[in-house]
């Protein structure tokens, strides 16, 4: 007994020494740069053009026939008054018309171009929730020190901010070395099928490789990491694929007076739950366990040892994770019923009941085994099984180690000293997955800062910008251009 007693006490001091060693030894990626000098432009008047472009509705619909297109062209108008420098400049290039490139040449030809992306169009206001903003929608409103308005966020302050450094640049008489492509999207809220994928054909059909490209997707959040005080800036290296599959249940019509045991809509309900009940696995891998990696060193000893030994802590981080659908959405692939449809009236038996499930993809599962789980967690032949559309894999990752990364880091932390910097999967779609064939750096990074009540801003209701923010995002752009043309 006493020898099972001893074994049992070194093989715990054993582990607890592993485990403190491994949480001690776990250093800070963070580079360490000084602050750049801050630029003097001109505040007022850039955040009066921002707030000029919020105006325009230039919102993407499914239905192309609800497309209001002059508001495409008259913001195009509005972009060439504001910007001179840039249009009498650069190389302007239309693209399906209502999409844009800009061709900046750069003196050094063999030095591979960079390009910065933003999109023009803006997602509609919910119907019924008008009133609720403080300010109208599309007012552009400057007030409190924010600019409102669809589009401040999302994604207007960025092509706002490129255009304004780059206008910045041009009056100084600044000449780039590499080639620098500015690329904006008209229908990005949607996919970006005849914006952002037809400018990249375009640059692949003339055997342009990008040394980078920059997109949306990440941003500075504050207050979102558990344990941290610090503010993140989450710089996107990939980004998940999705599908969305229809659930059709067909039964016999009628009237409700007289319904058989299990009506269309029952059956149908039933494998929602079921396929709710049977989530995907969780995992901490990829670009979510670089992000942990990068940001542990800076968090509480205990959640520090926590993400330095995952081998044994795993499933309690998981566990956690789980509970929080922003931080579930970064270890799984999601399941999330979108749409219903049945019966036209209250006592009318449908014919026909359908759903819609739609599903982001984790990088390392696939459409085929998404459709395969679905199947197997419902596992009842009346329910007809079938995928809407192509669907899309989860982007190629990013590598962190690049020349390009440590570039876009040293910019951002010459902007943002105060902030930690993280990879960062992205749970949402960009235009970016659009230049894979051109590009094996792509990026995902906004800064705009973030805190919690933002994230229902965005797509939601009173989207605003800070002033200050918006100062930040153009001189970043500033700092970026002049970075990588050193």
């Amino acid at each position: 007994m006493k020898r099972i007693l001893l074994f049992i006490s070194v093989a715990l001091f054993s582990l607890v020494l592993v485990v403190l060693i491994r949480t001690t030894g776990l250093k800070s990626k963070q580079l360490s740069v000084k602050p750049a000098p801050k630029v003097a432009i001109d505040t007022e008047r850039a955040v009066e053009n921002l707030a000029k472009a919020i105006q325009f509705k230039t919102i993407s619909n499914q239905d192309p026939s609800k497309f209001d297109y002059q508001q495409f062209k008259d913001l195009h108008a509005l972009l060439e008054e504001l910007f001179p420098n840039v249009h009498g400049k650069l190389r302007k290039e239309p693209v399906n018309e209502y999409s844009l490139l800009y061709t900046w040449e750069g003196t050094d030809p063999e030095l591979k171009p960079m390009l910065l992306m933003a999109h023009m169009d803006v997602v509609p206001i919910e119907p019924g929730t008008e009133n609720n903003w403080t300010y109208p929608p599309f007012a552009g409103r400057i007030a409190e020190g924010y600019i409102w308005g669809r589009g401040s966020l999302d994604d207007k302050a960025s092509l706002m901010g490129i255009l304004g450094a780059a206008e910045f640049l041009l009056a100084e008489g600044y000449l780039p070395r590499r080639t620098i492509y500015l690329a904006f999207g008209h229908d990005e809220e949607i996919g970006g099928p005849n914006g952002a994928a037809k400018i990249a054909d375009i640059l692949e059909s003339r055997g342009v490789q990008l040394e980078y490209v920059l997109d949306e997707g990440g941003a500075i959040t504050k207050g979102m990491v558990p344990g941290l005080s610090e503010s993140v800036a989450l710089v996107g290296i990939t980004e998940k694929g999705y599908v969305s599959i229809e659930l059709v249940v067909e039964g016999q019509g009628g009237h409700s007076s007289m319904p058989p045991p299990h009506t269309a809509v029952g059956i149908l309900s039933t494998a929602i739950h079921h396929l709710e009940r049977n989530q995907f696995g969780a995992r901490i891998t990829g670009a979510t366990k670089q992000m942990f990696a990068h940001l542990g060193p800076h968090m509480p000893f205990a959640l520090r040892m926590l993400f330095a030994n995952p081998w044994l802590f795993g499933k309690l981080i998981k566990s956690e994770l789980a509970q929080s659908p922003p931080s579930n959405s970064l270890i799984r692939t999601t399941i999330a019923a979108t749409m219903l449809e049945g019966s036209p009236k209250e006592n009318v038996l449908p014919r026909k009941a359908k759903a819609v499930i739609n599903f982001r993809i984790l990088p390392g599962d696939t459409i085929d085994g998404i459709v395969a789980h679905v199947r197997k967690a419902i596992n009842d032949e009346r329910v007809r099984i079938g995928v809407l559309g192509k669907g899309r894999s989860p982007s190629a990752v990013s590598d962190v180690n690049s020349a390009s990364y440590g570039v876009l880091a040293r910019s951002i932390l010459q902007v943002f000293p105060d902030v930690v910097i993280a990879p960062f999967l992205v749970v949402g779609g960009t235009d970016s997955r659009h230049y894979e064939e051109v590009s094996k750096n792509i990026y995902r990074f906004l800064p705009i800062r973030l805190v919690s009540e933002d994230y229902g801003r965005l797509h939601g209701t009173n989207e605003r910008i800070a002033v200050e923010n918006y100062a930040e995002v153009i001189r970043f752009y500033l700092q970026l251009i002049r970075n990588f043309n050193r």
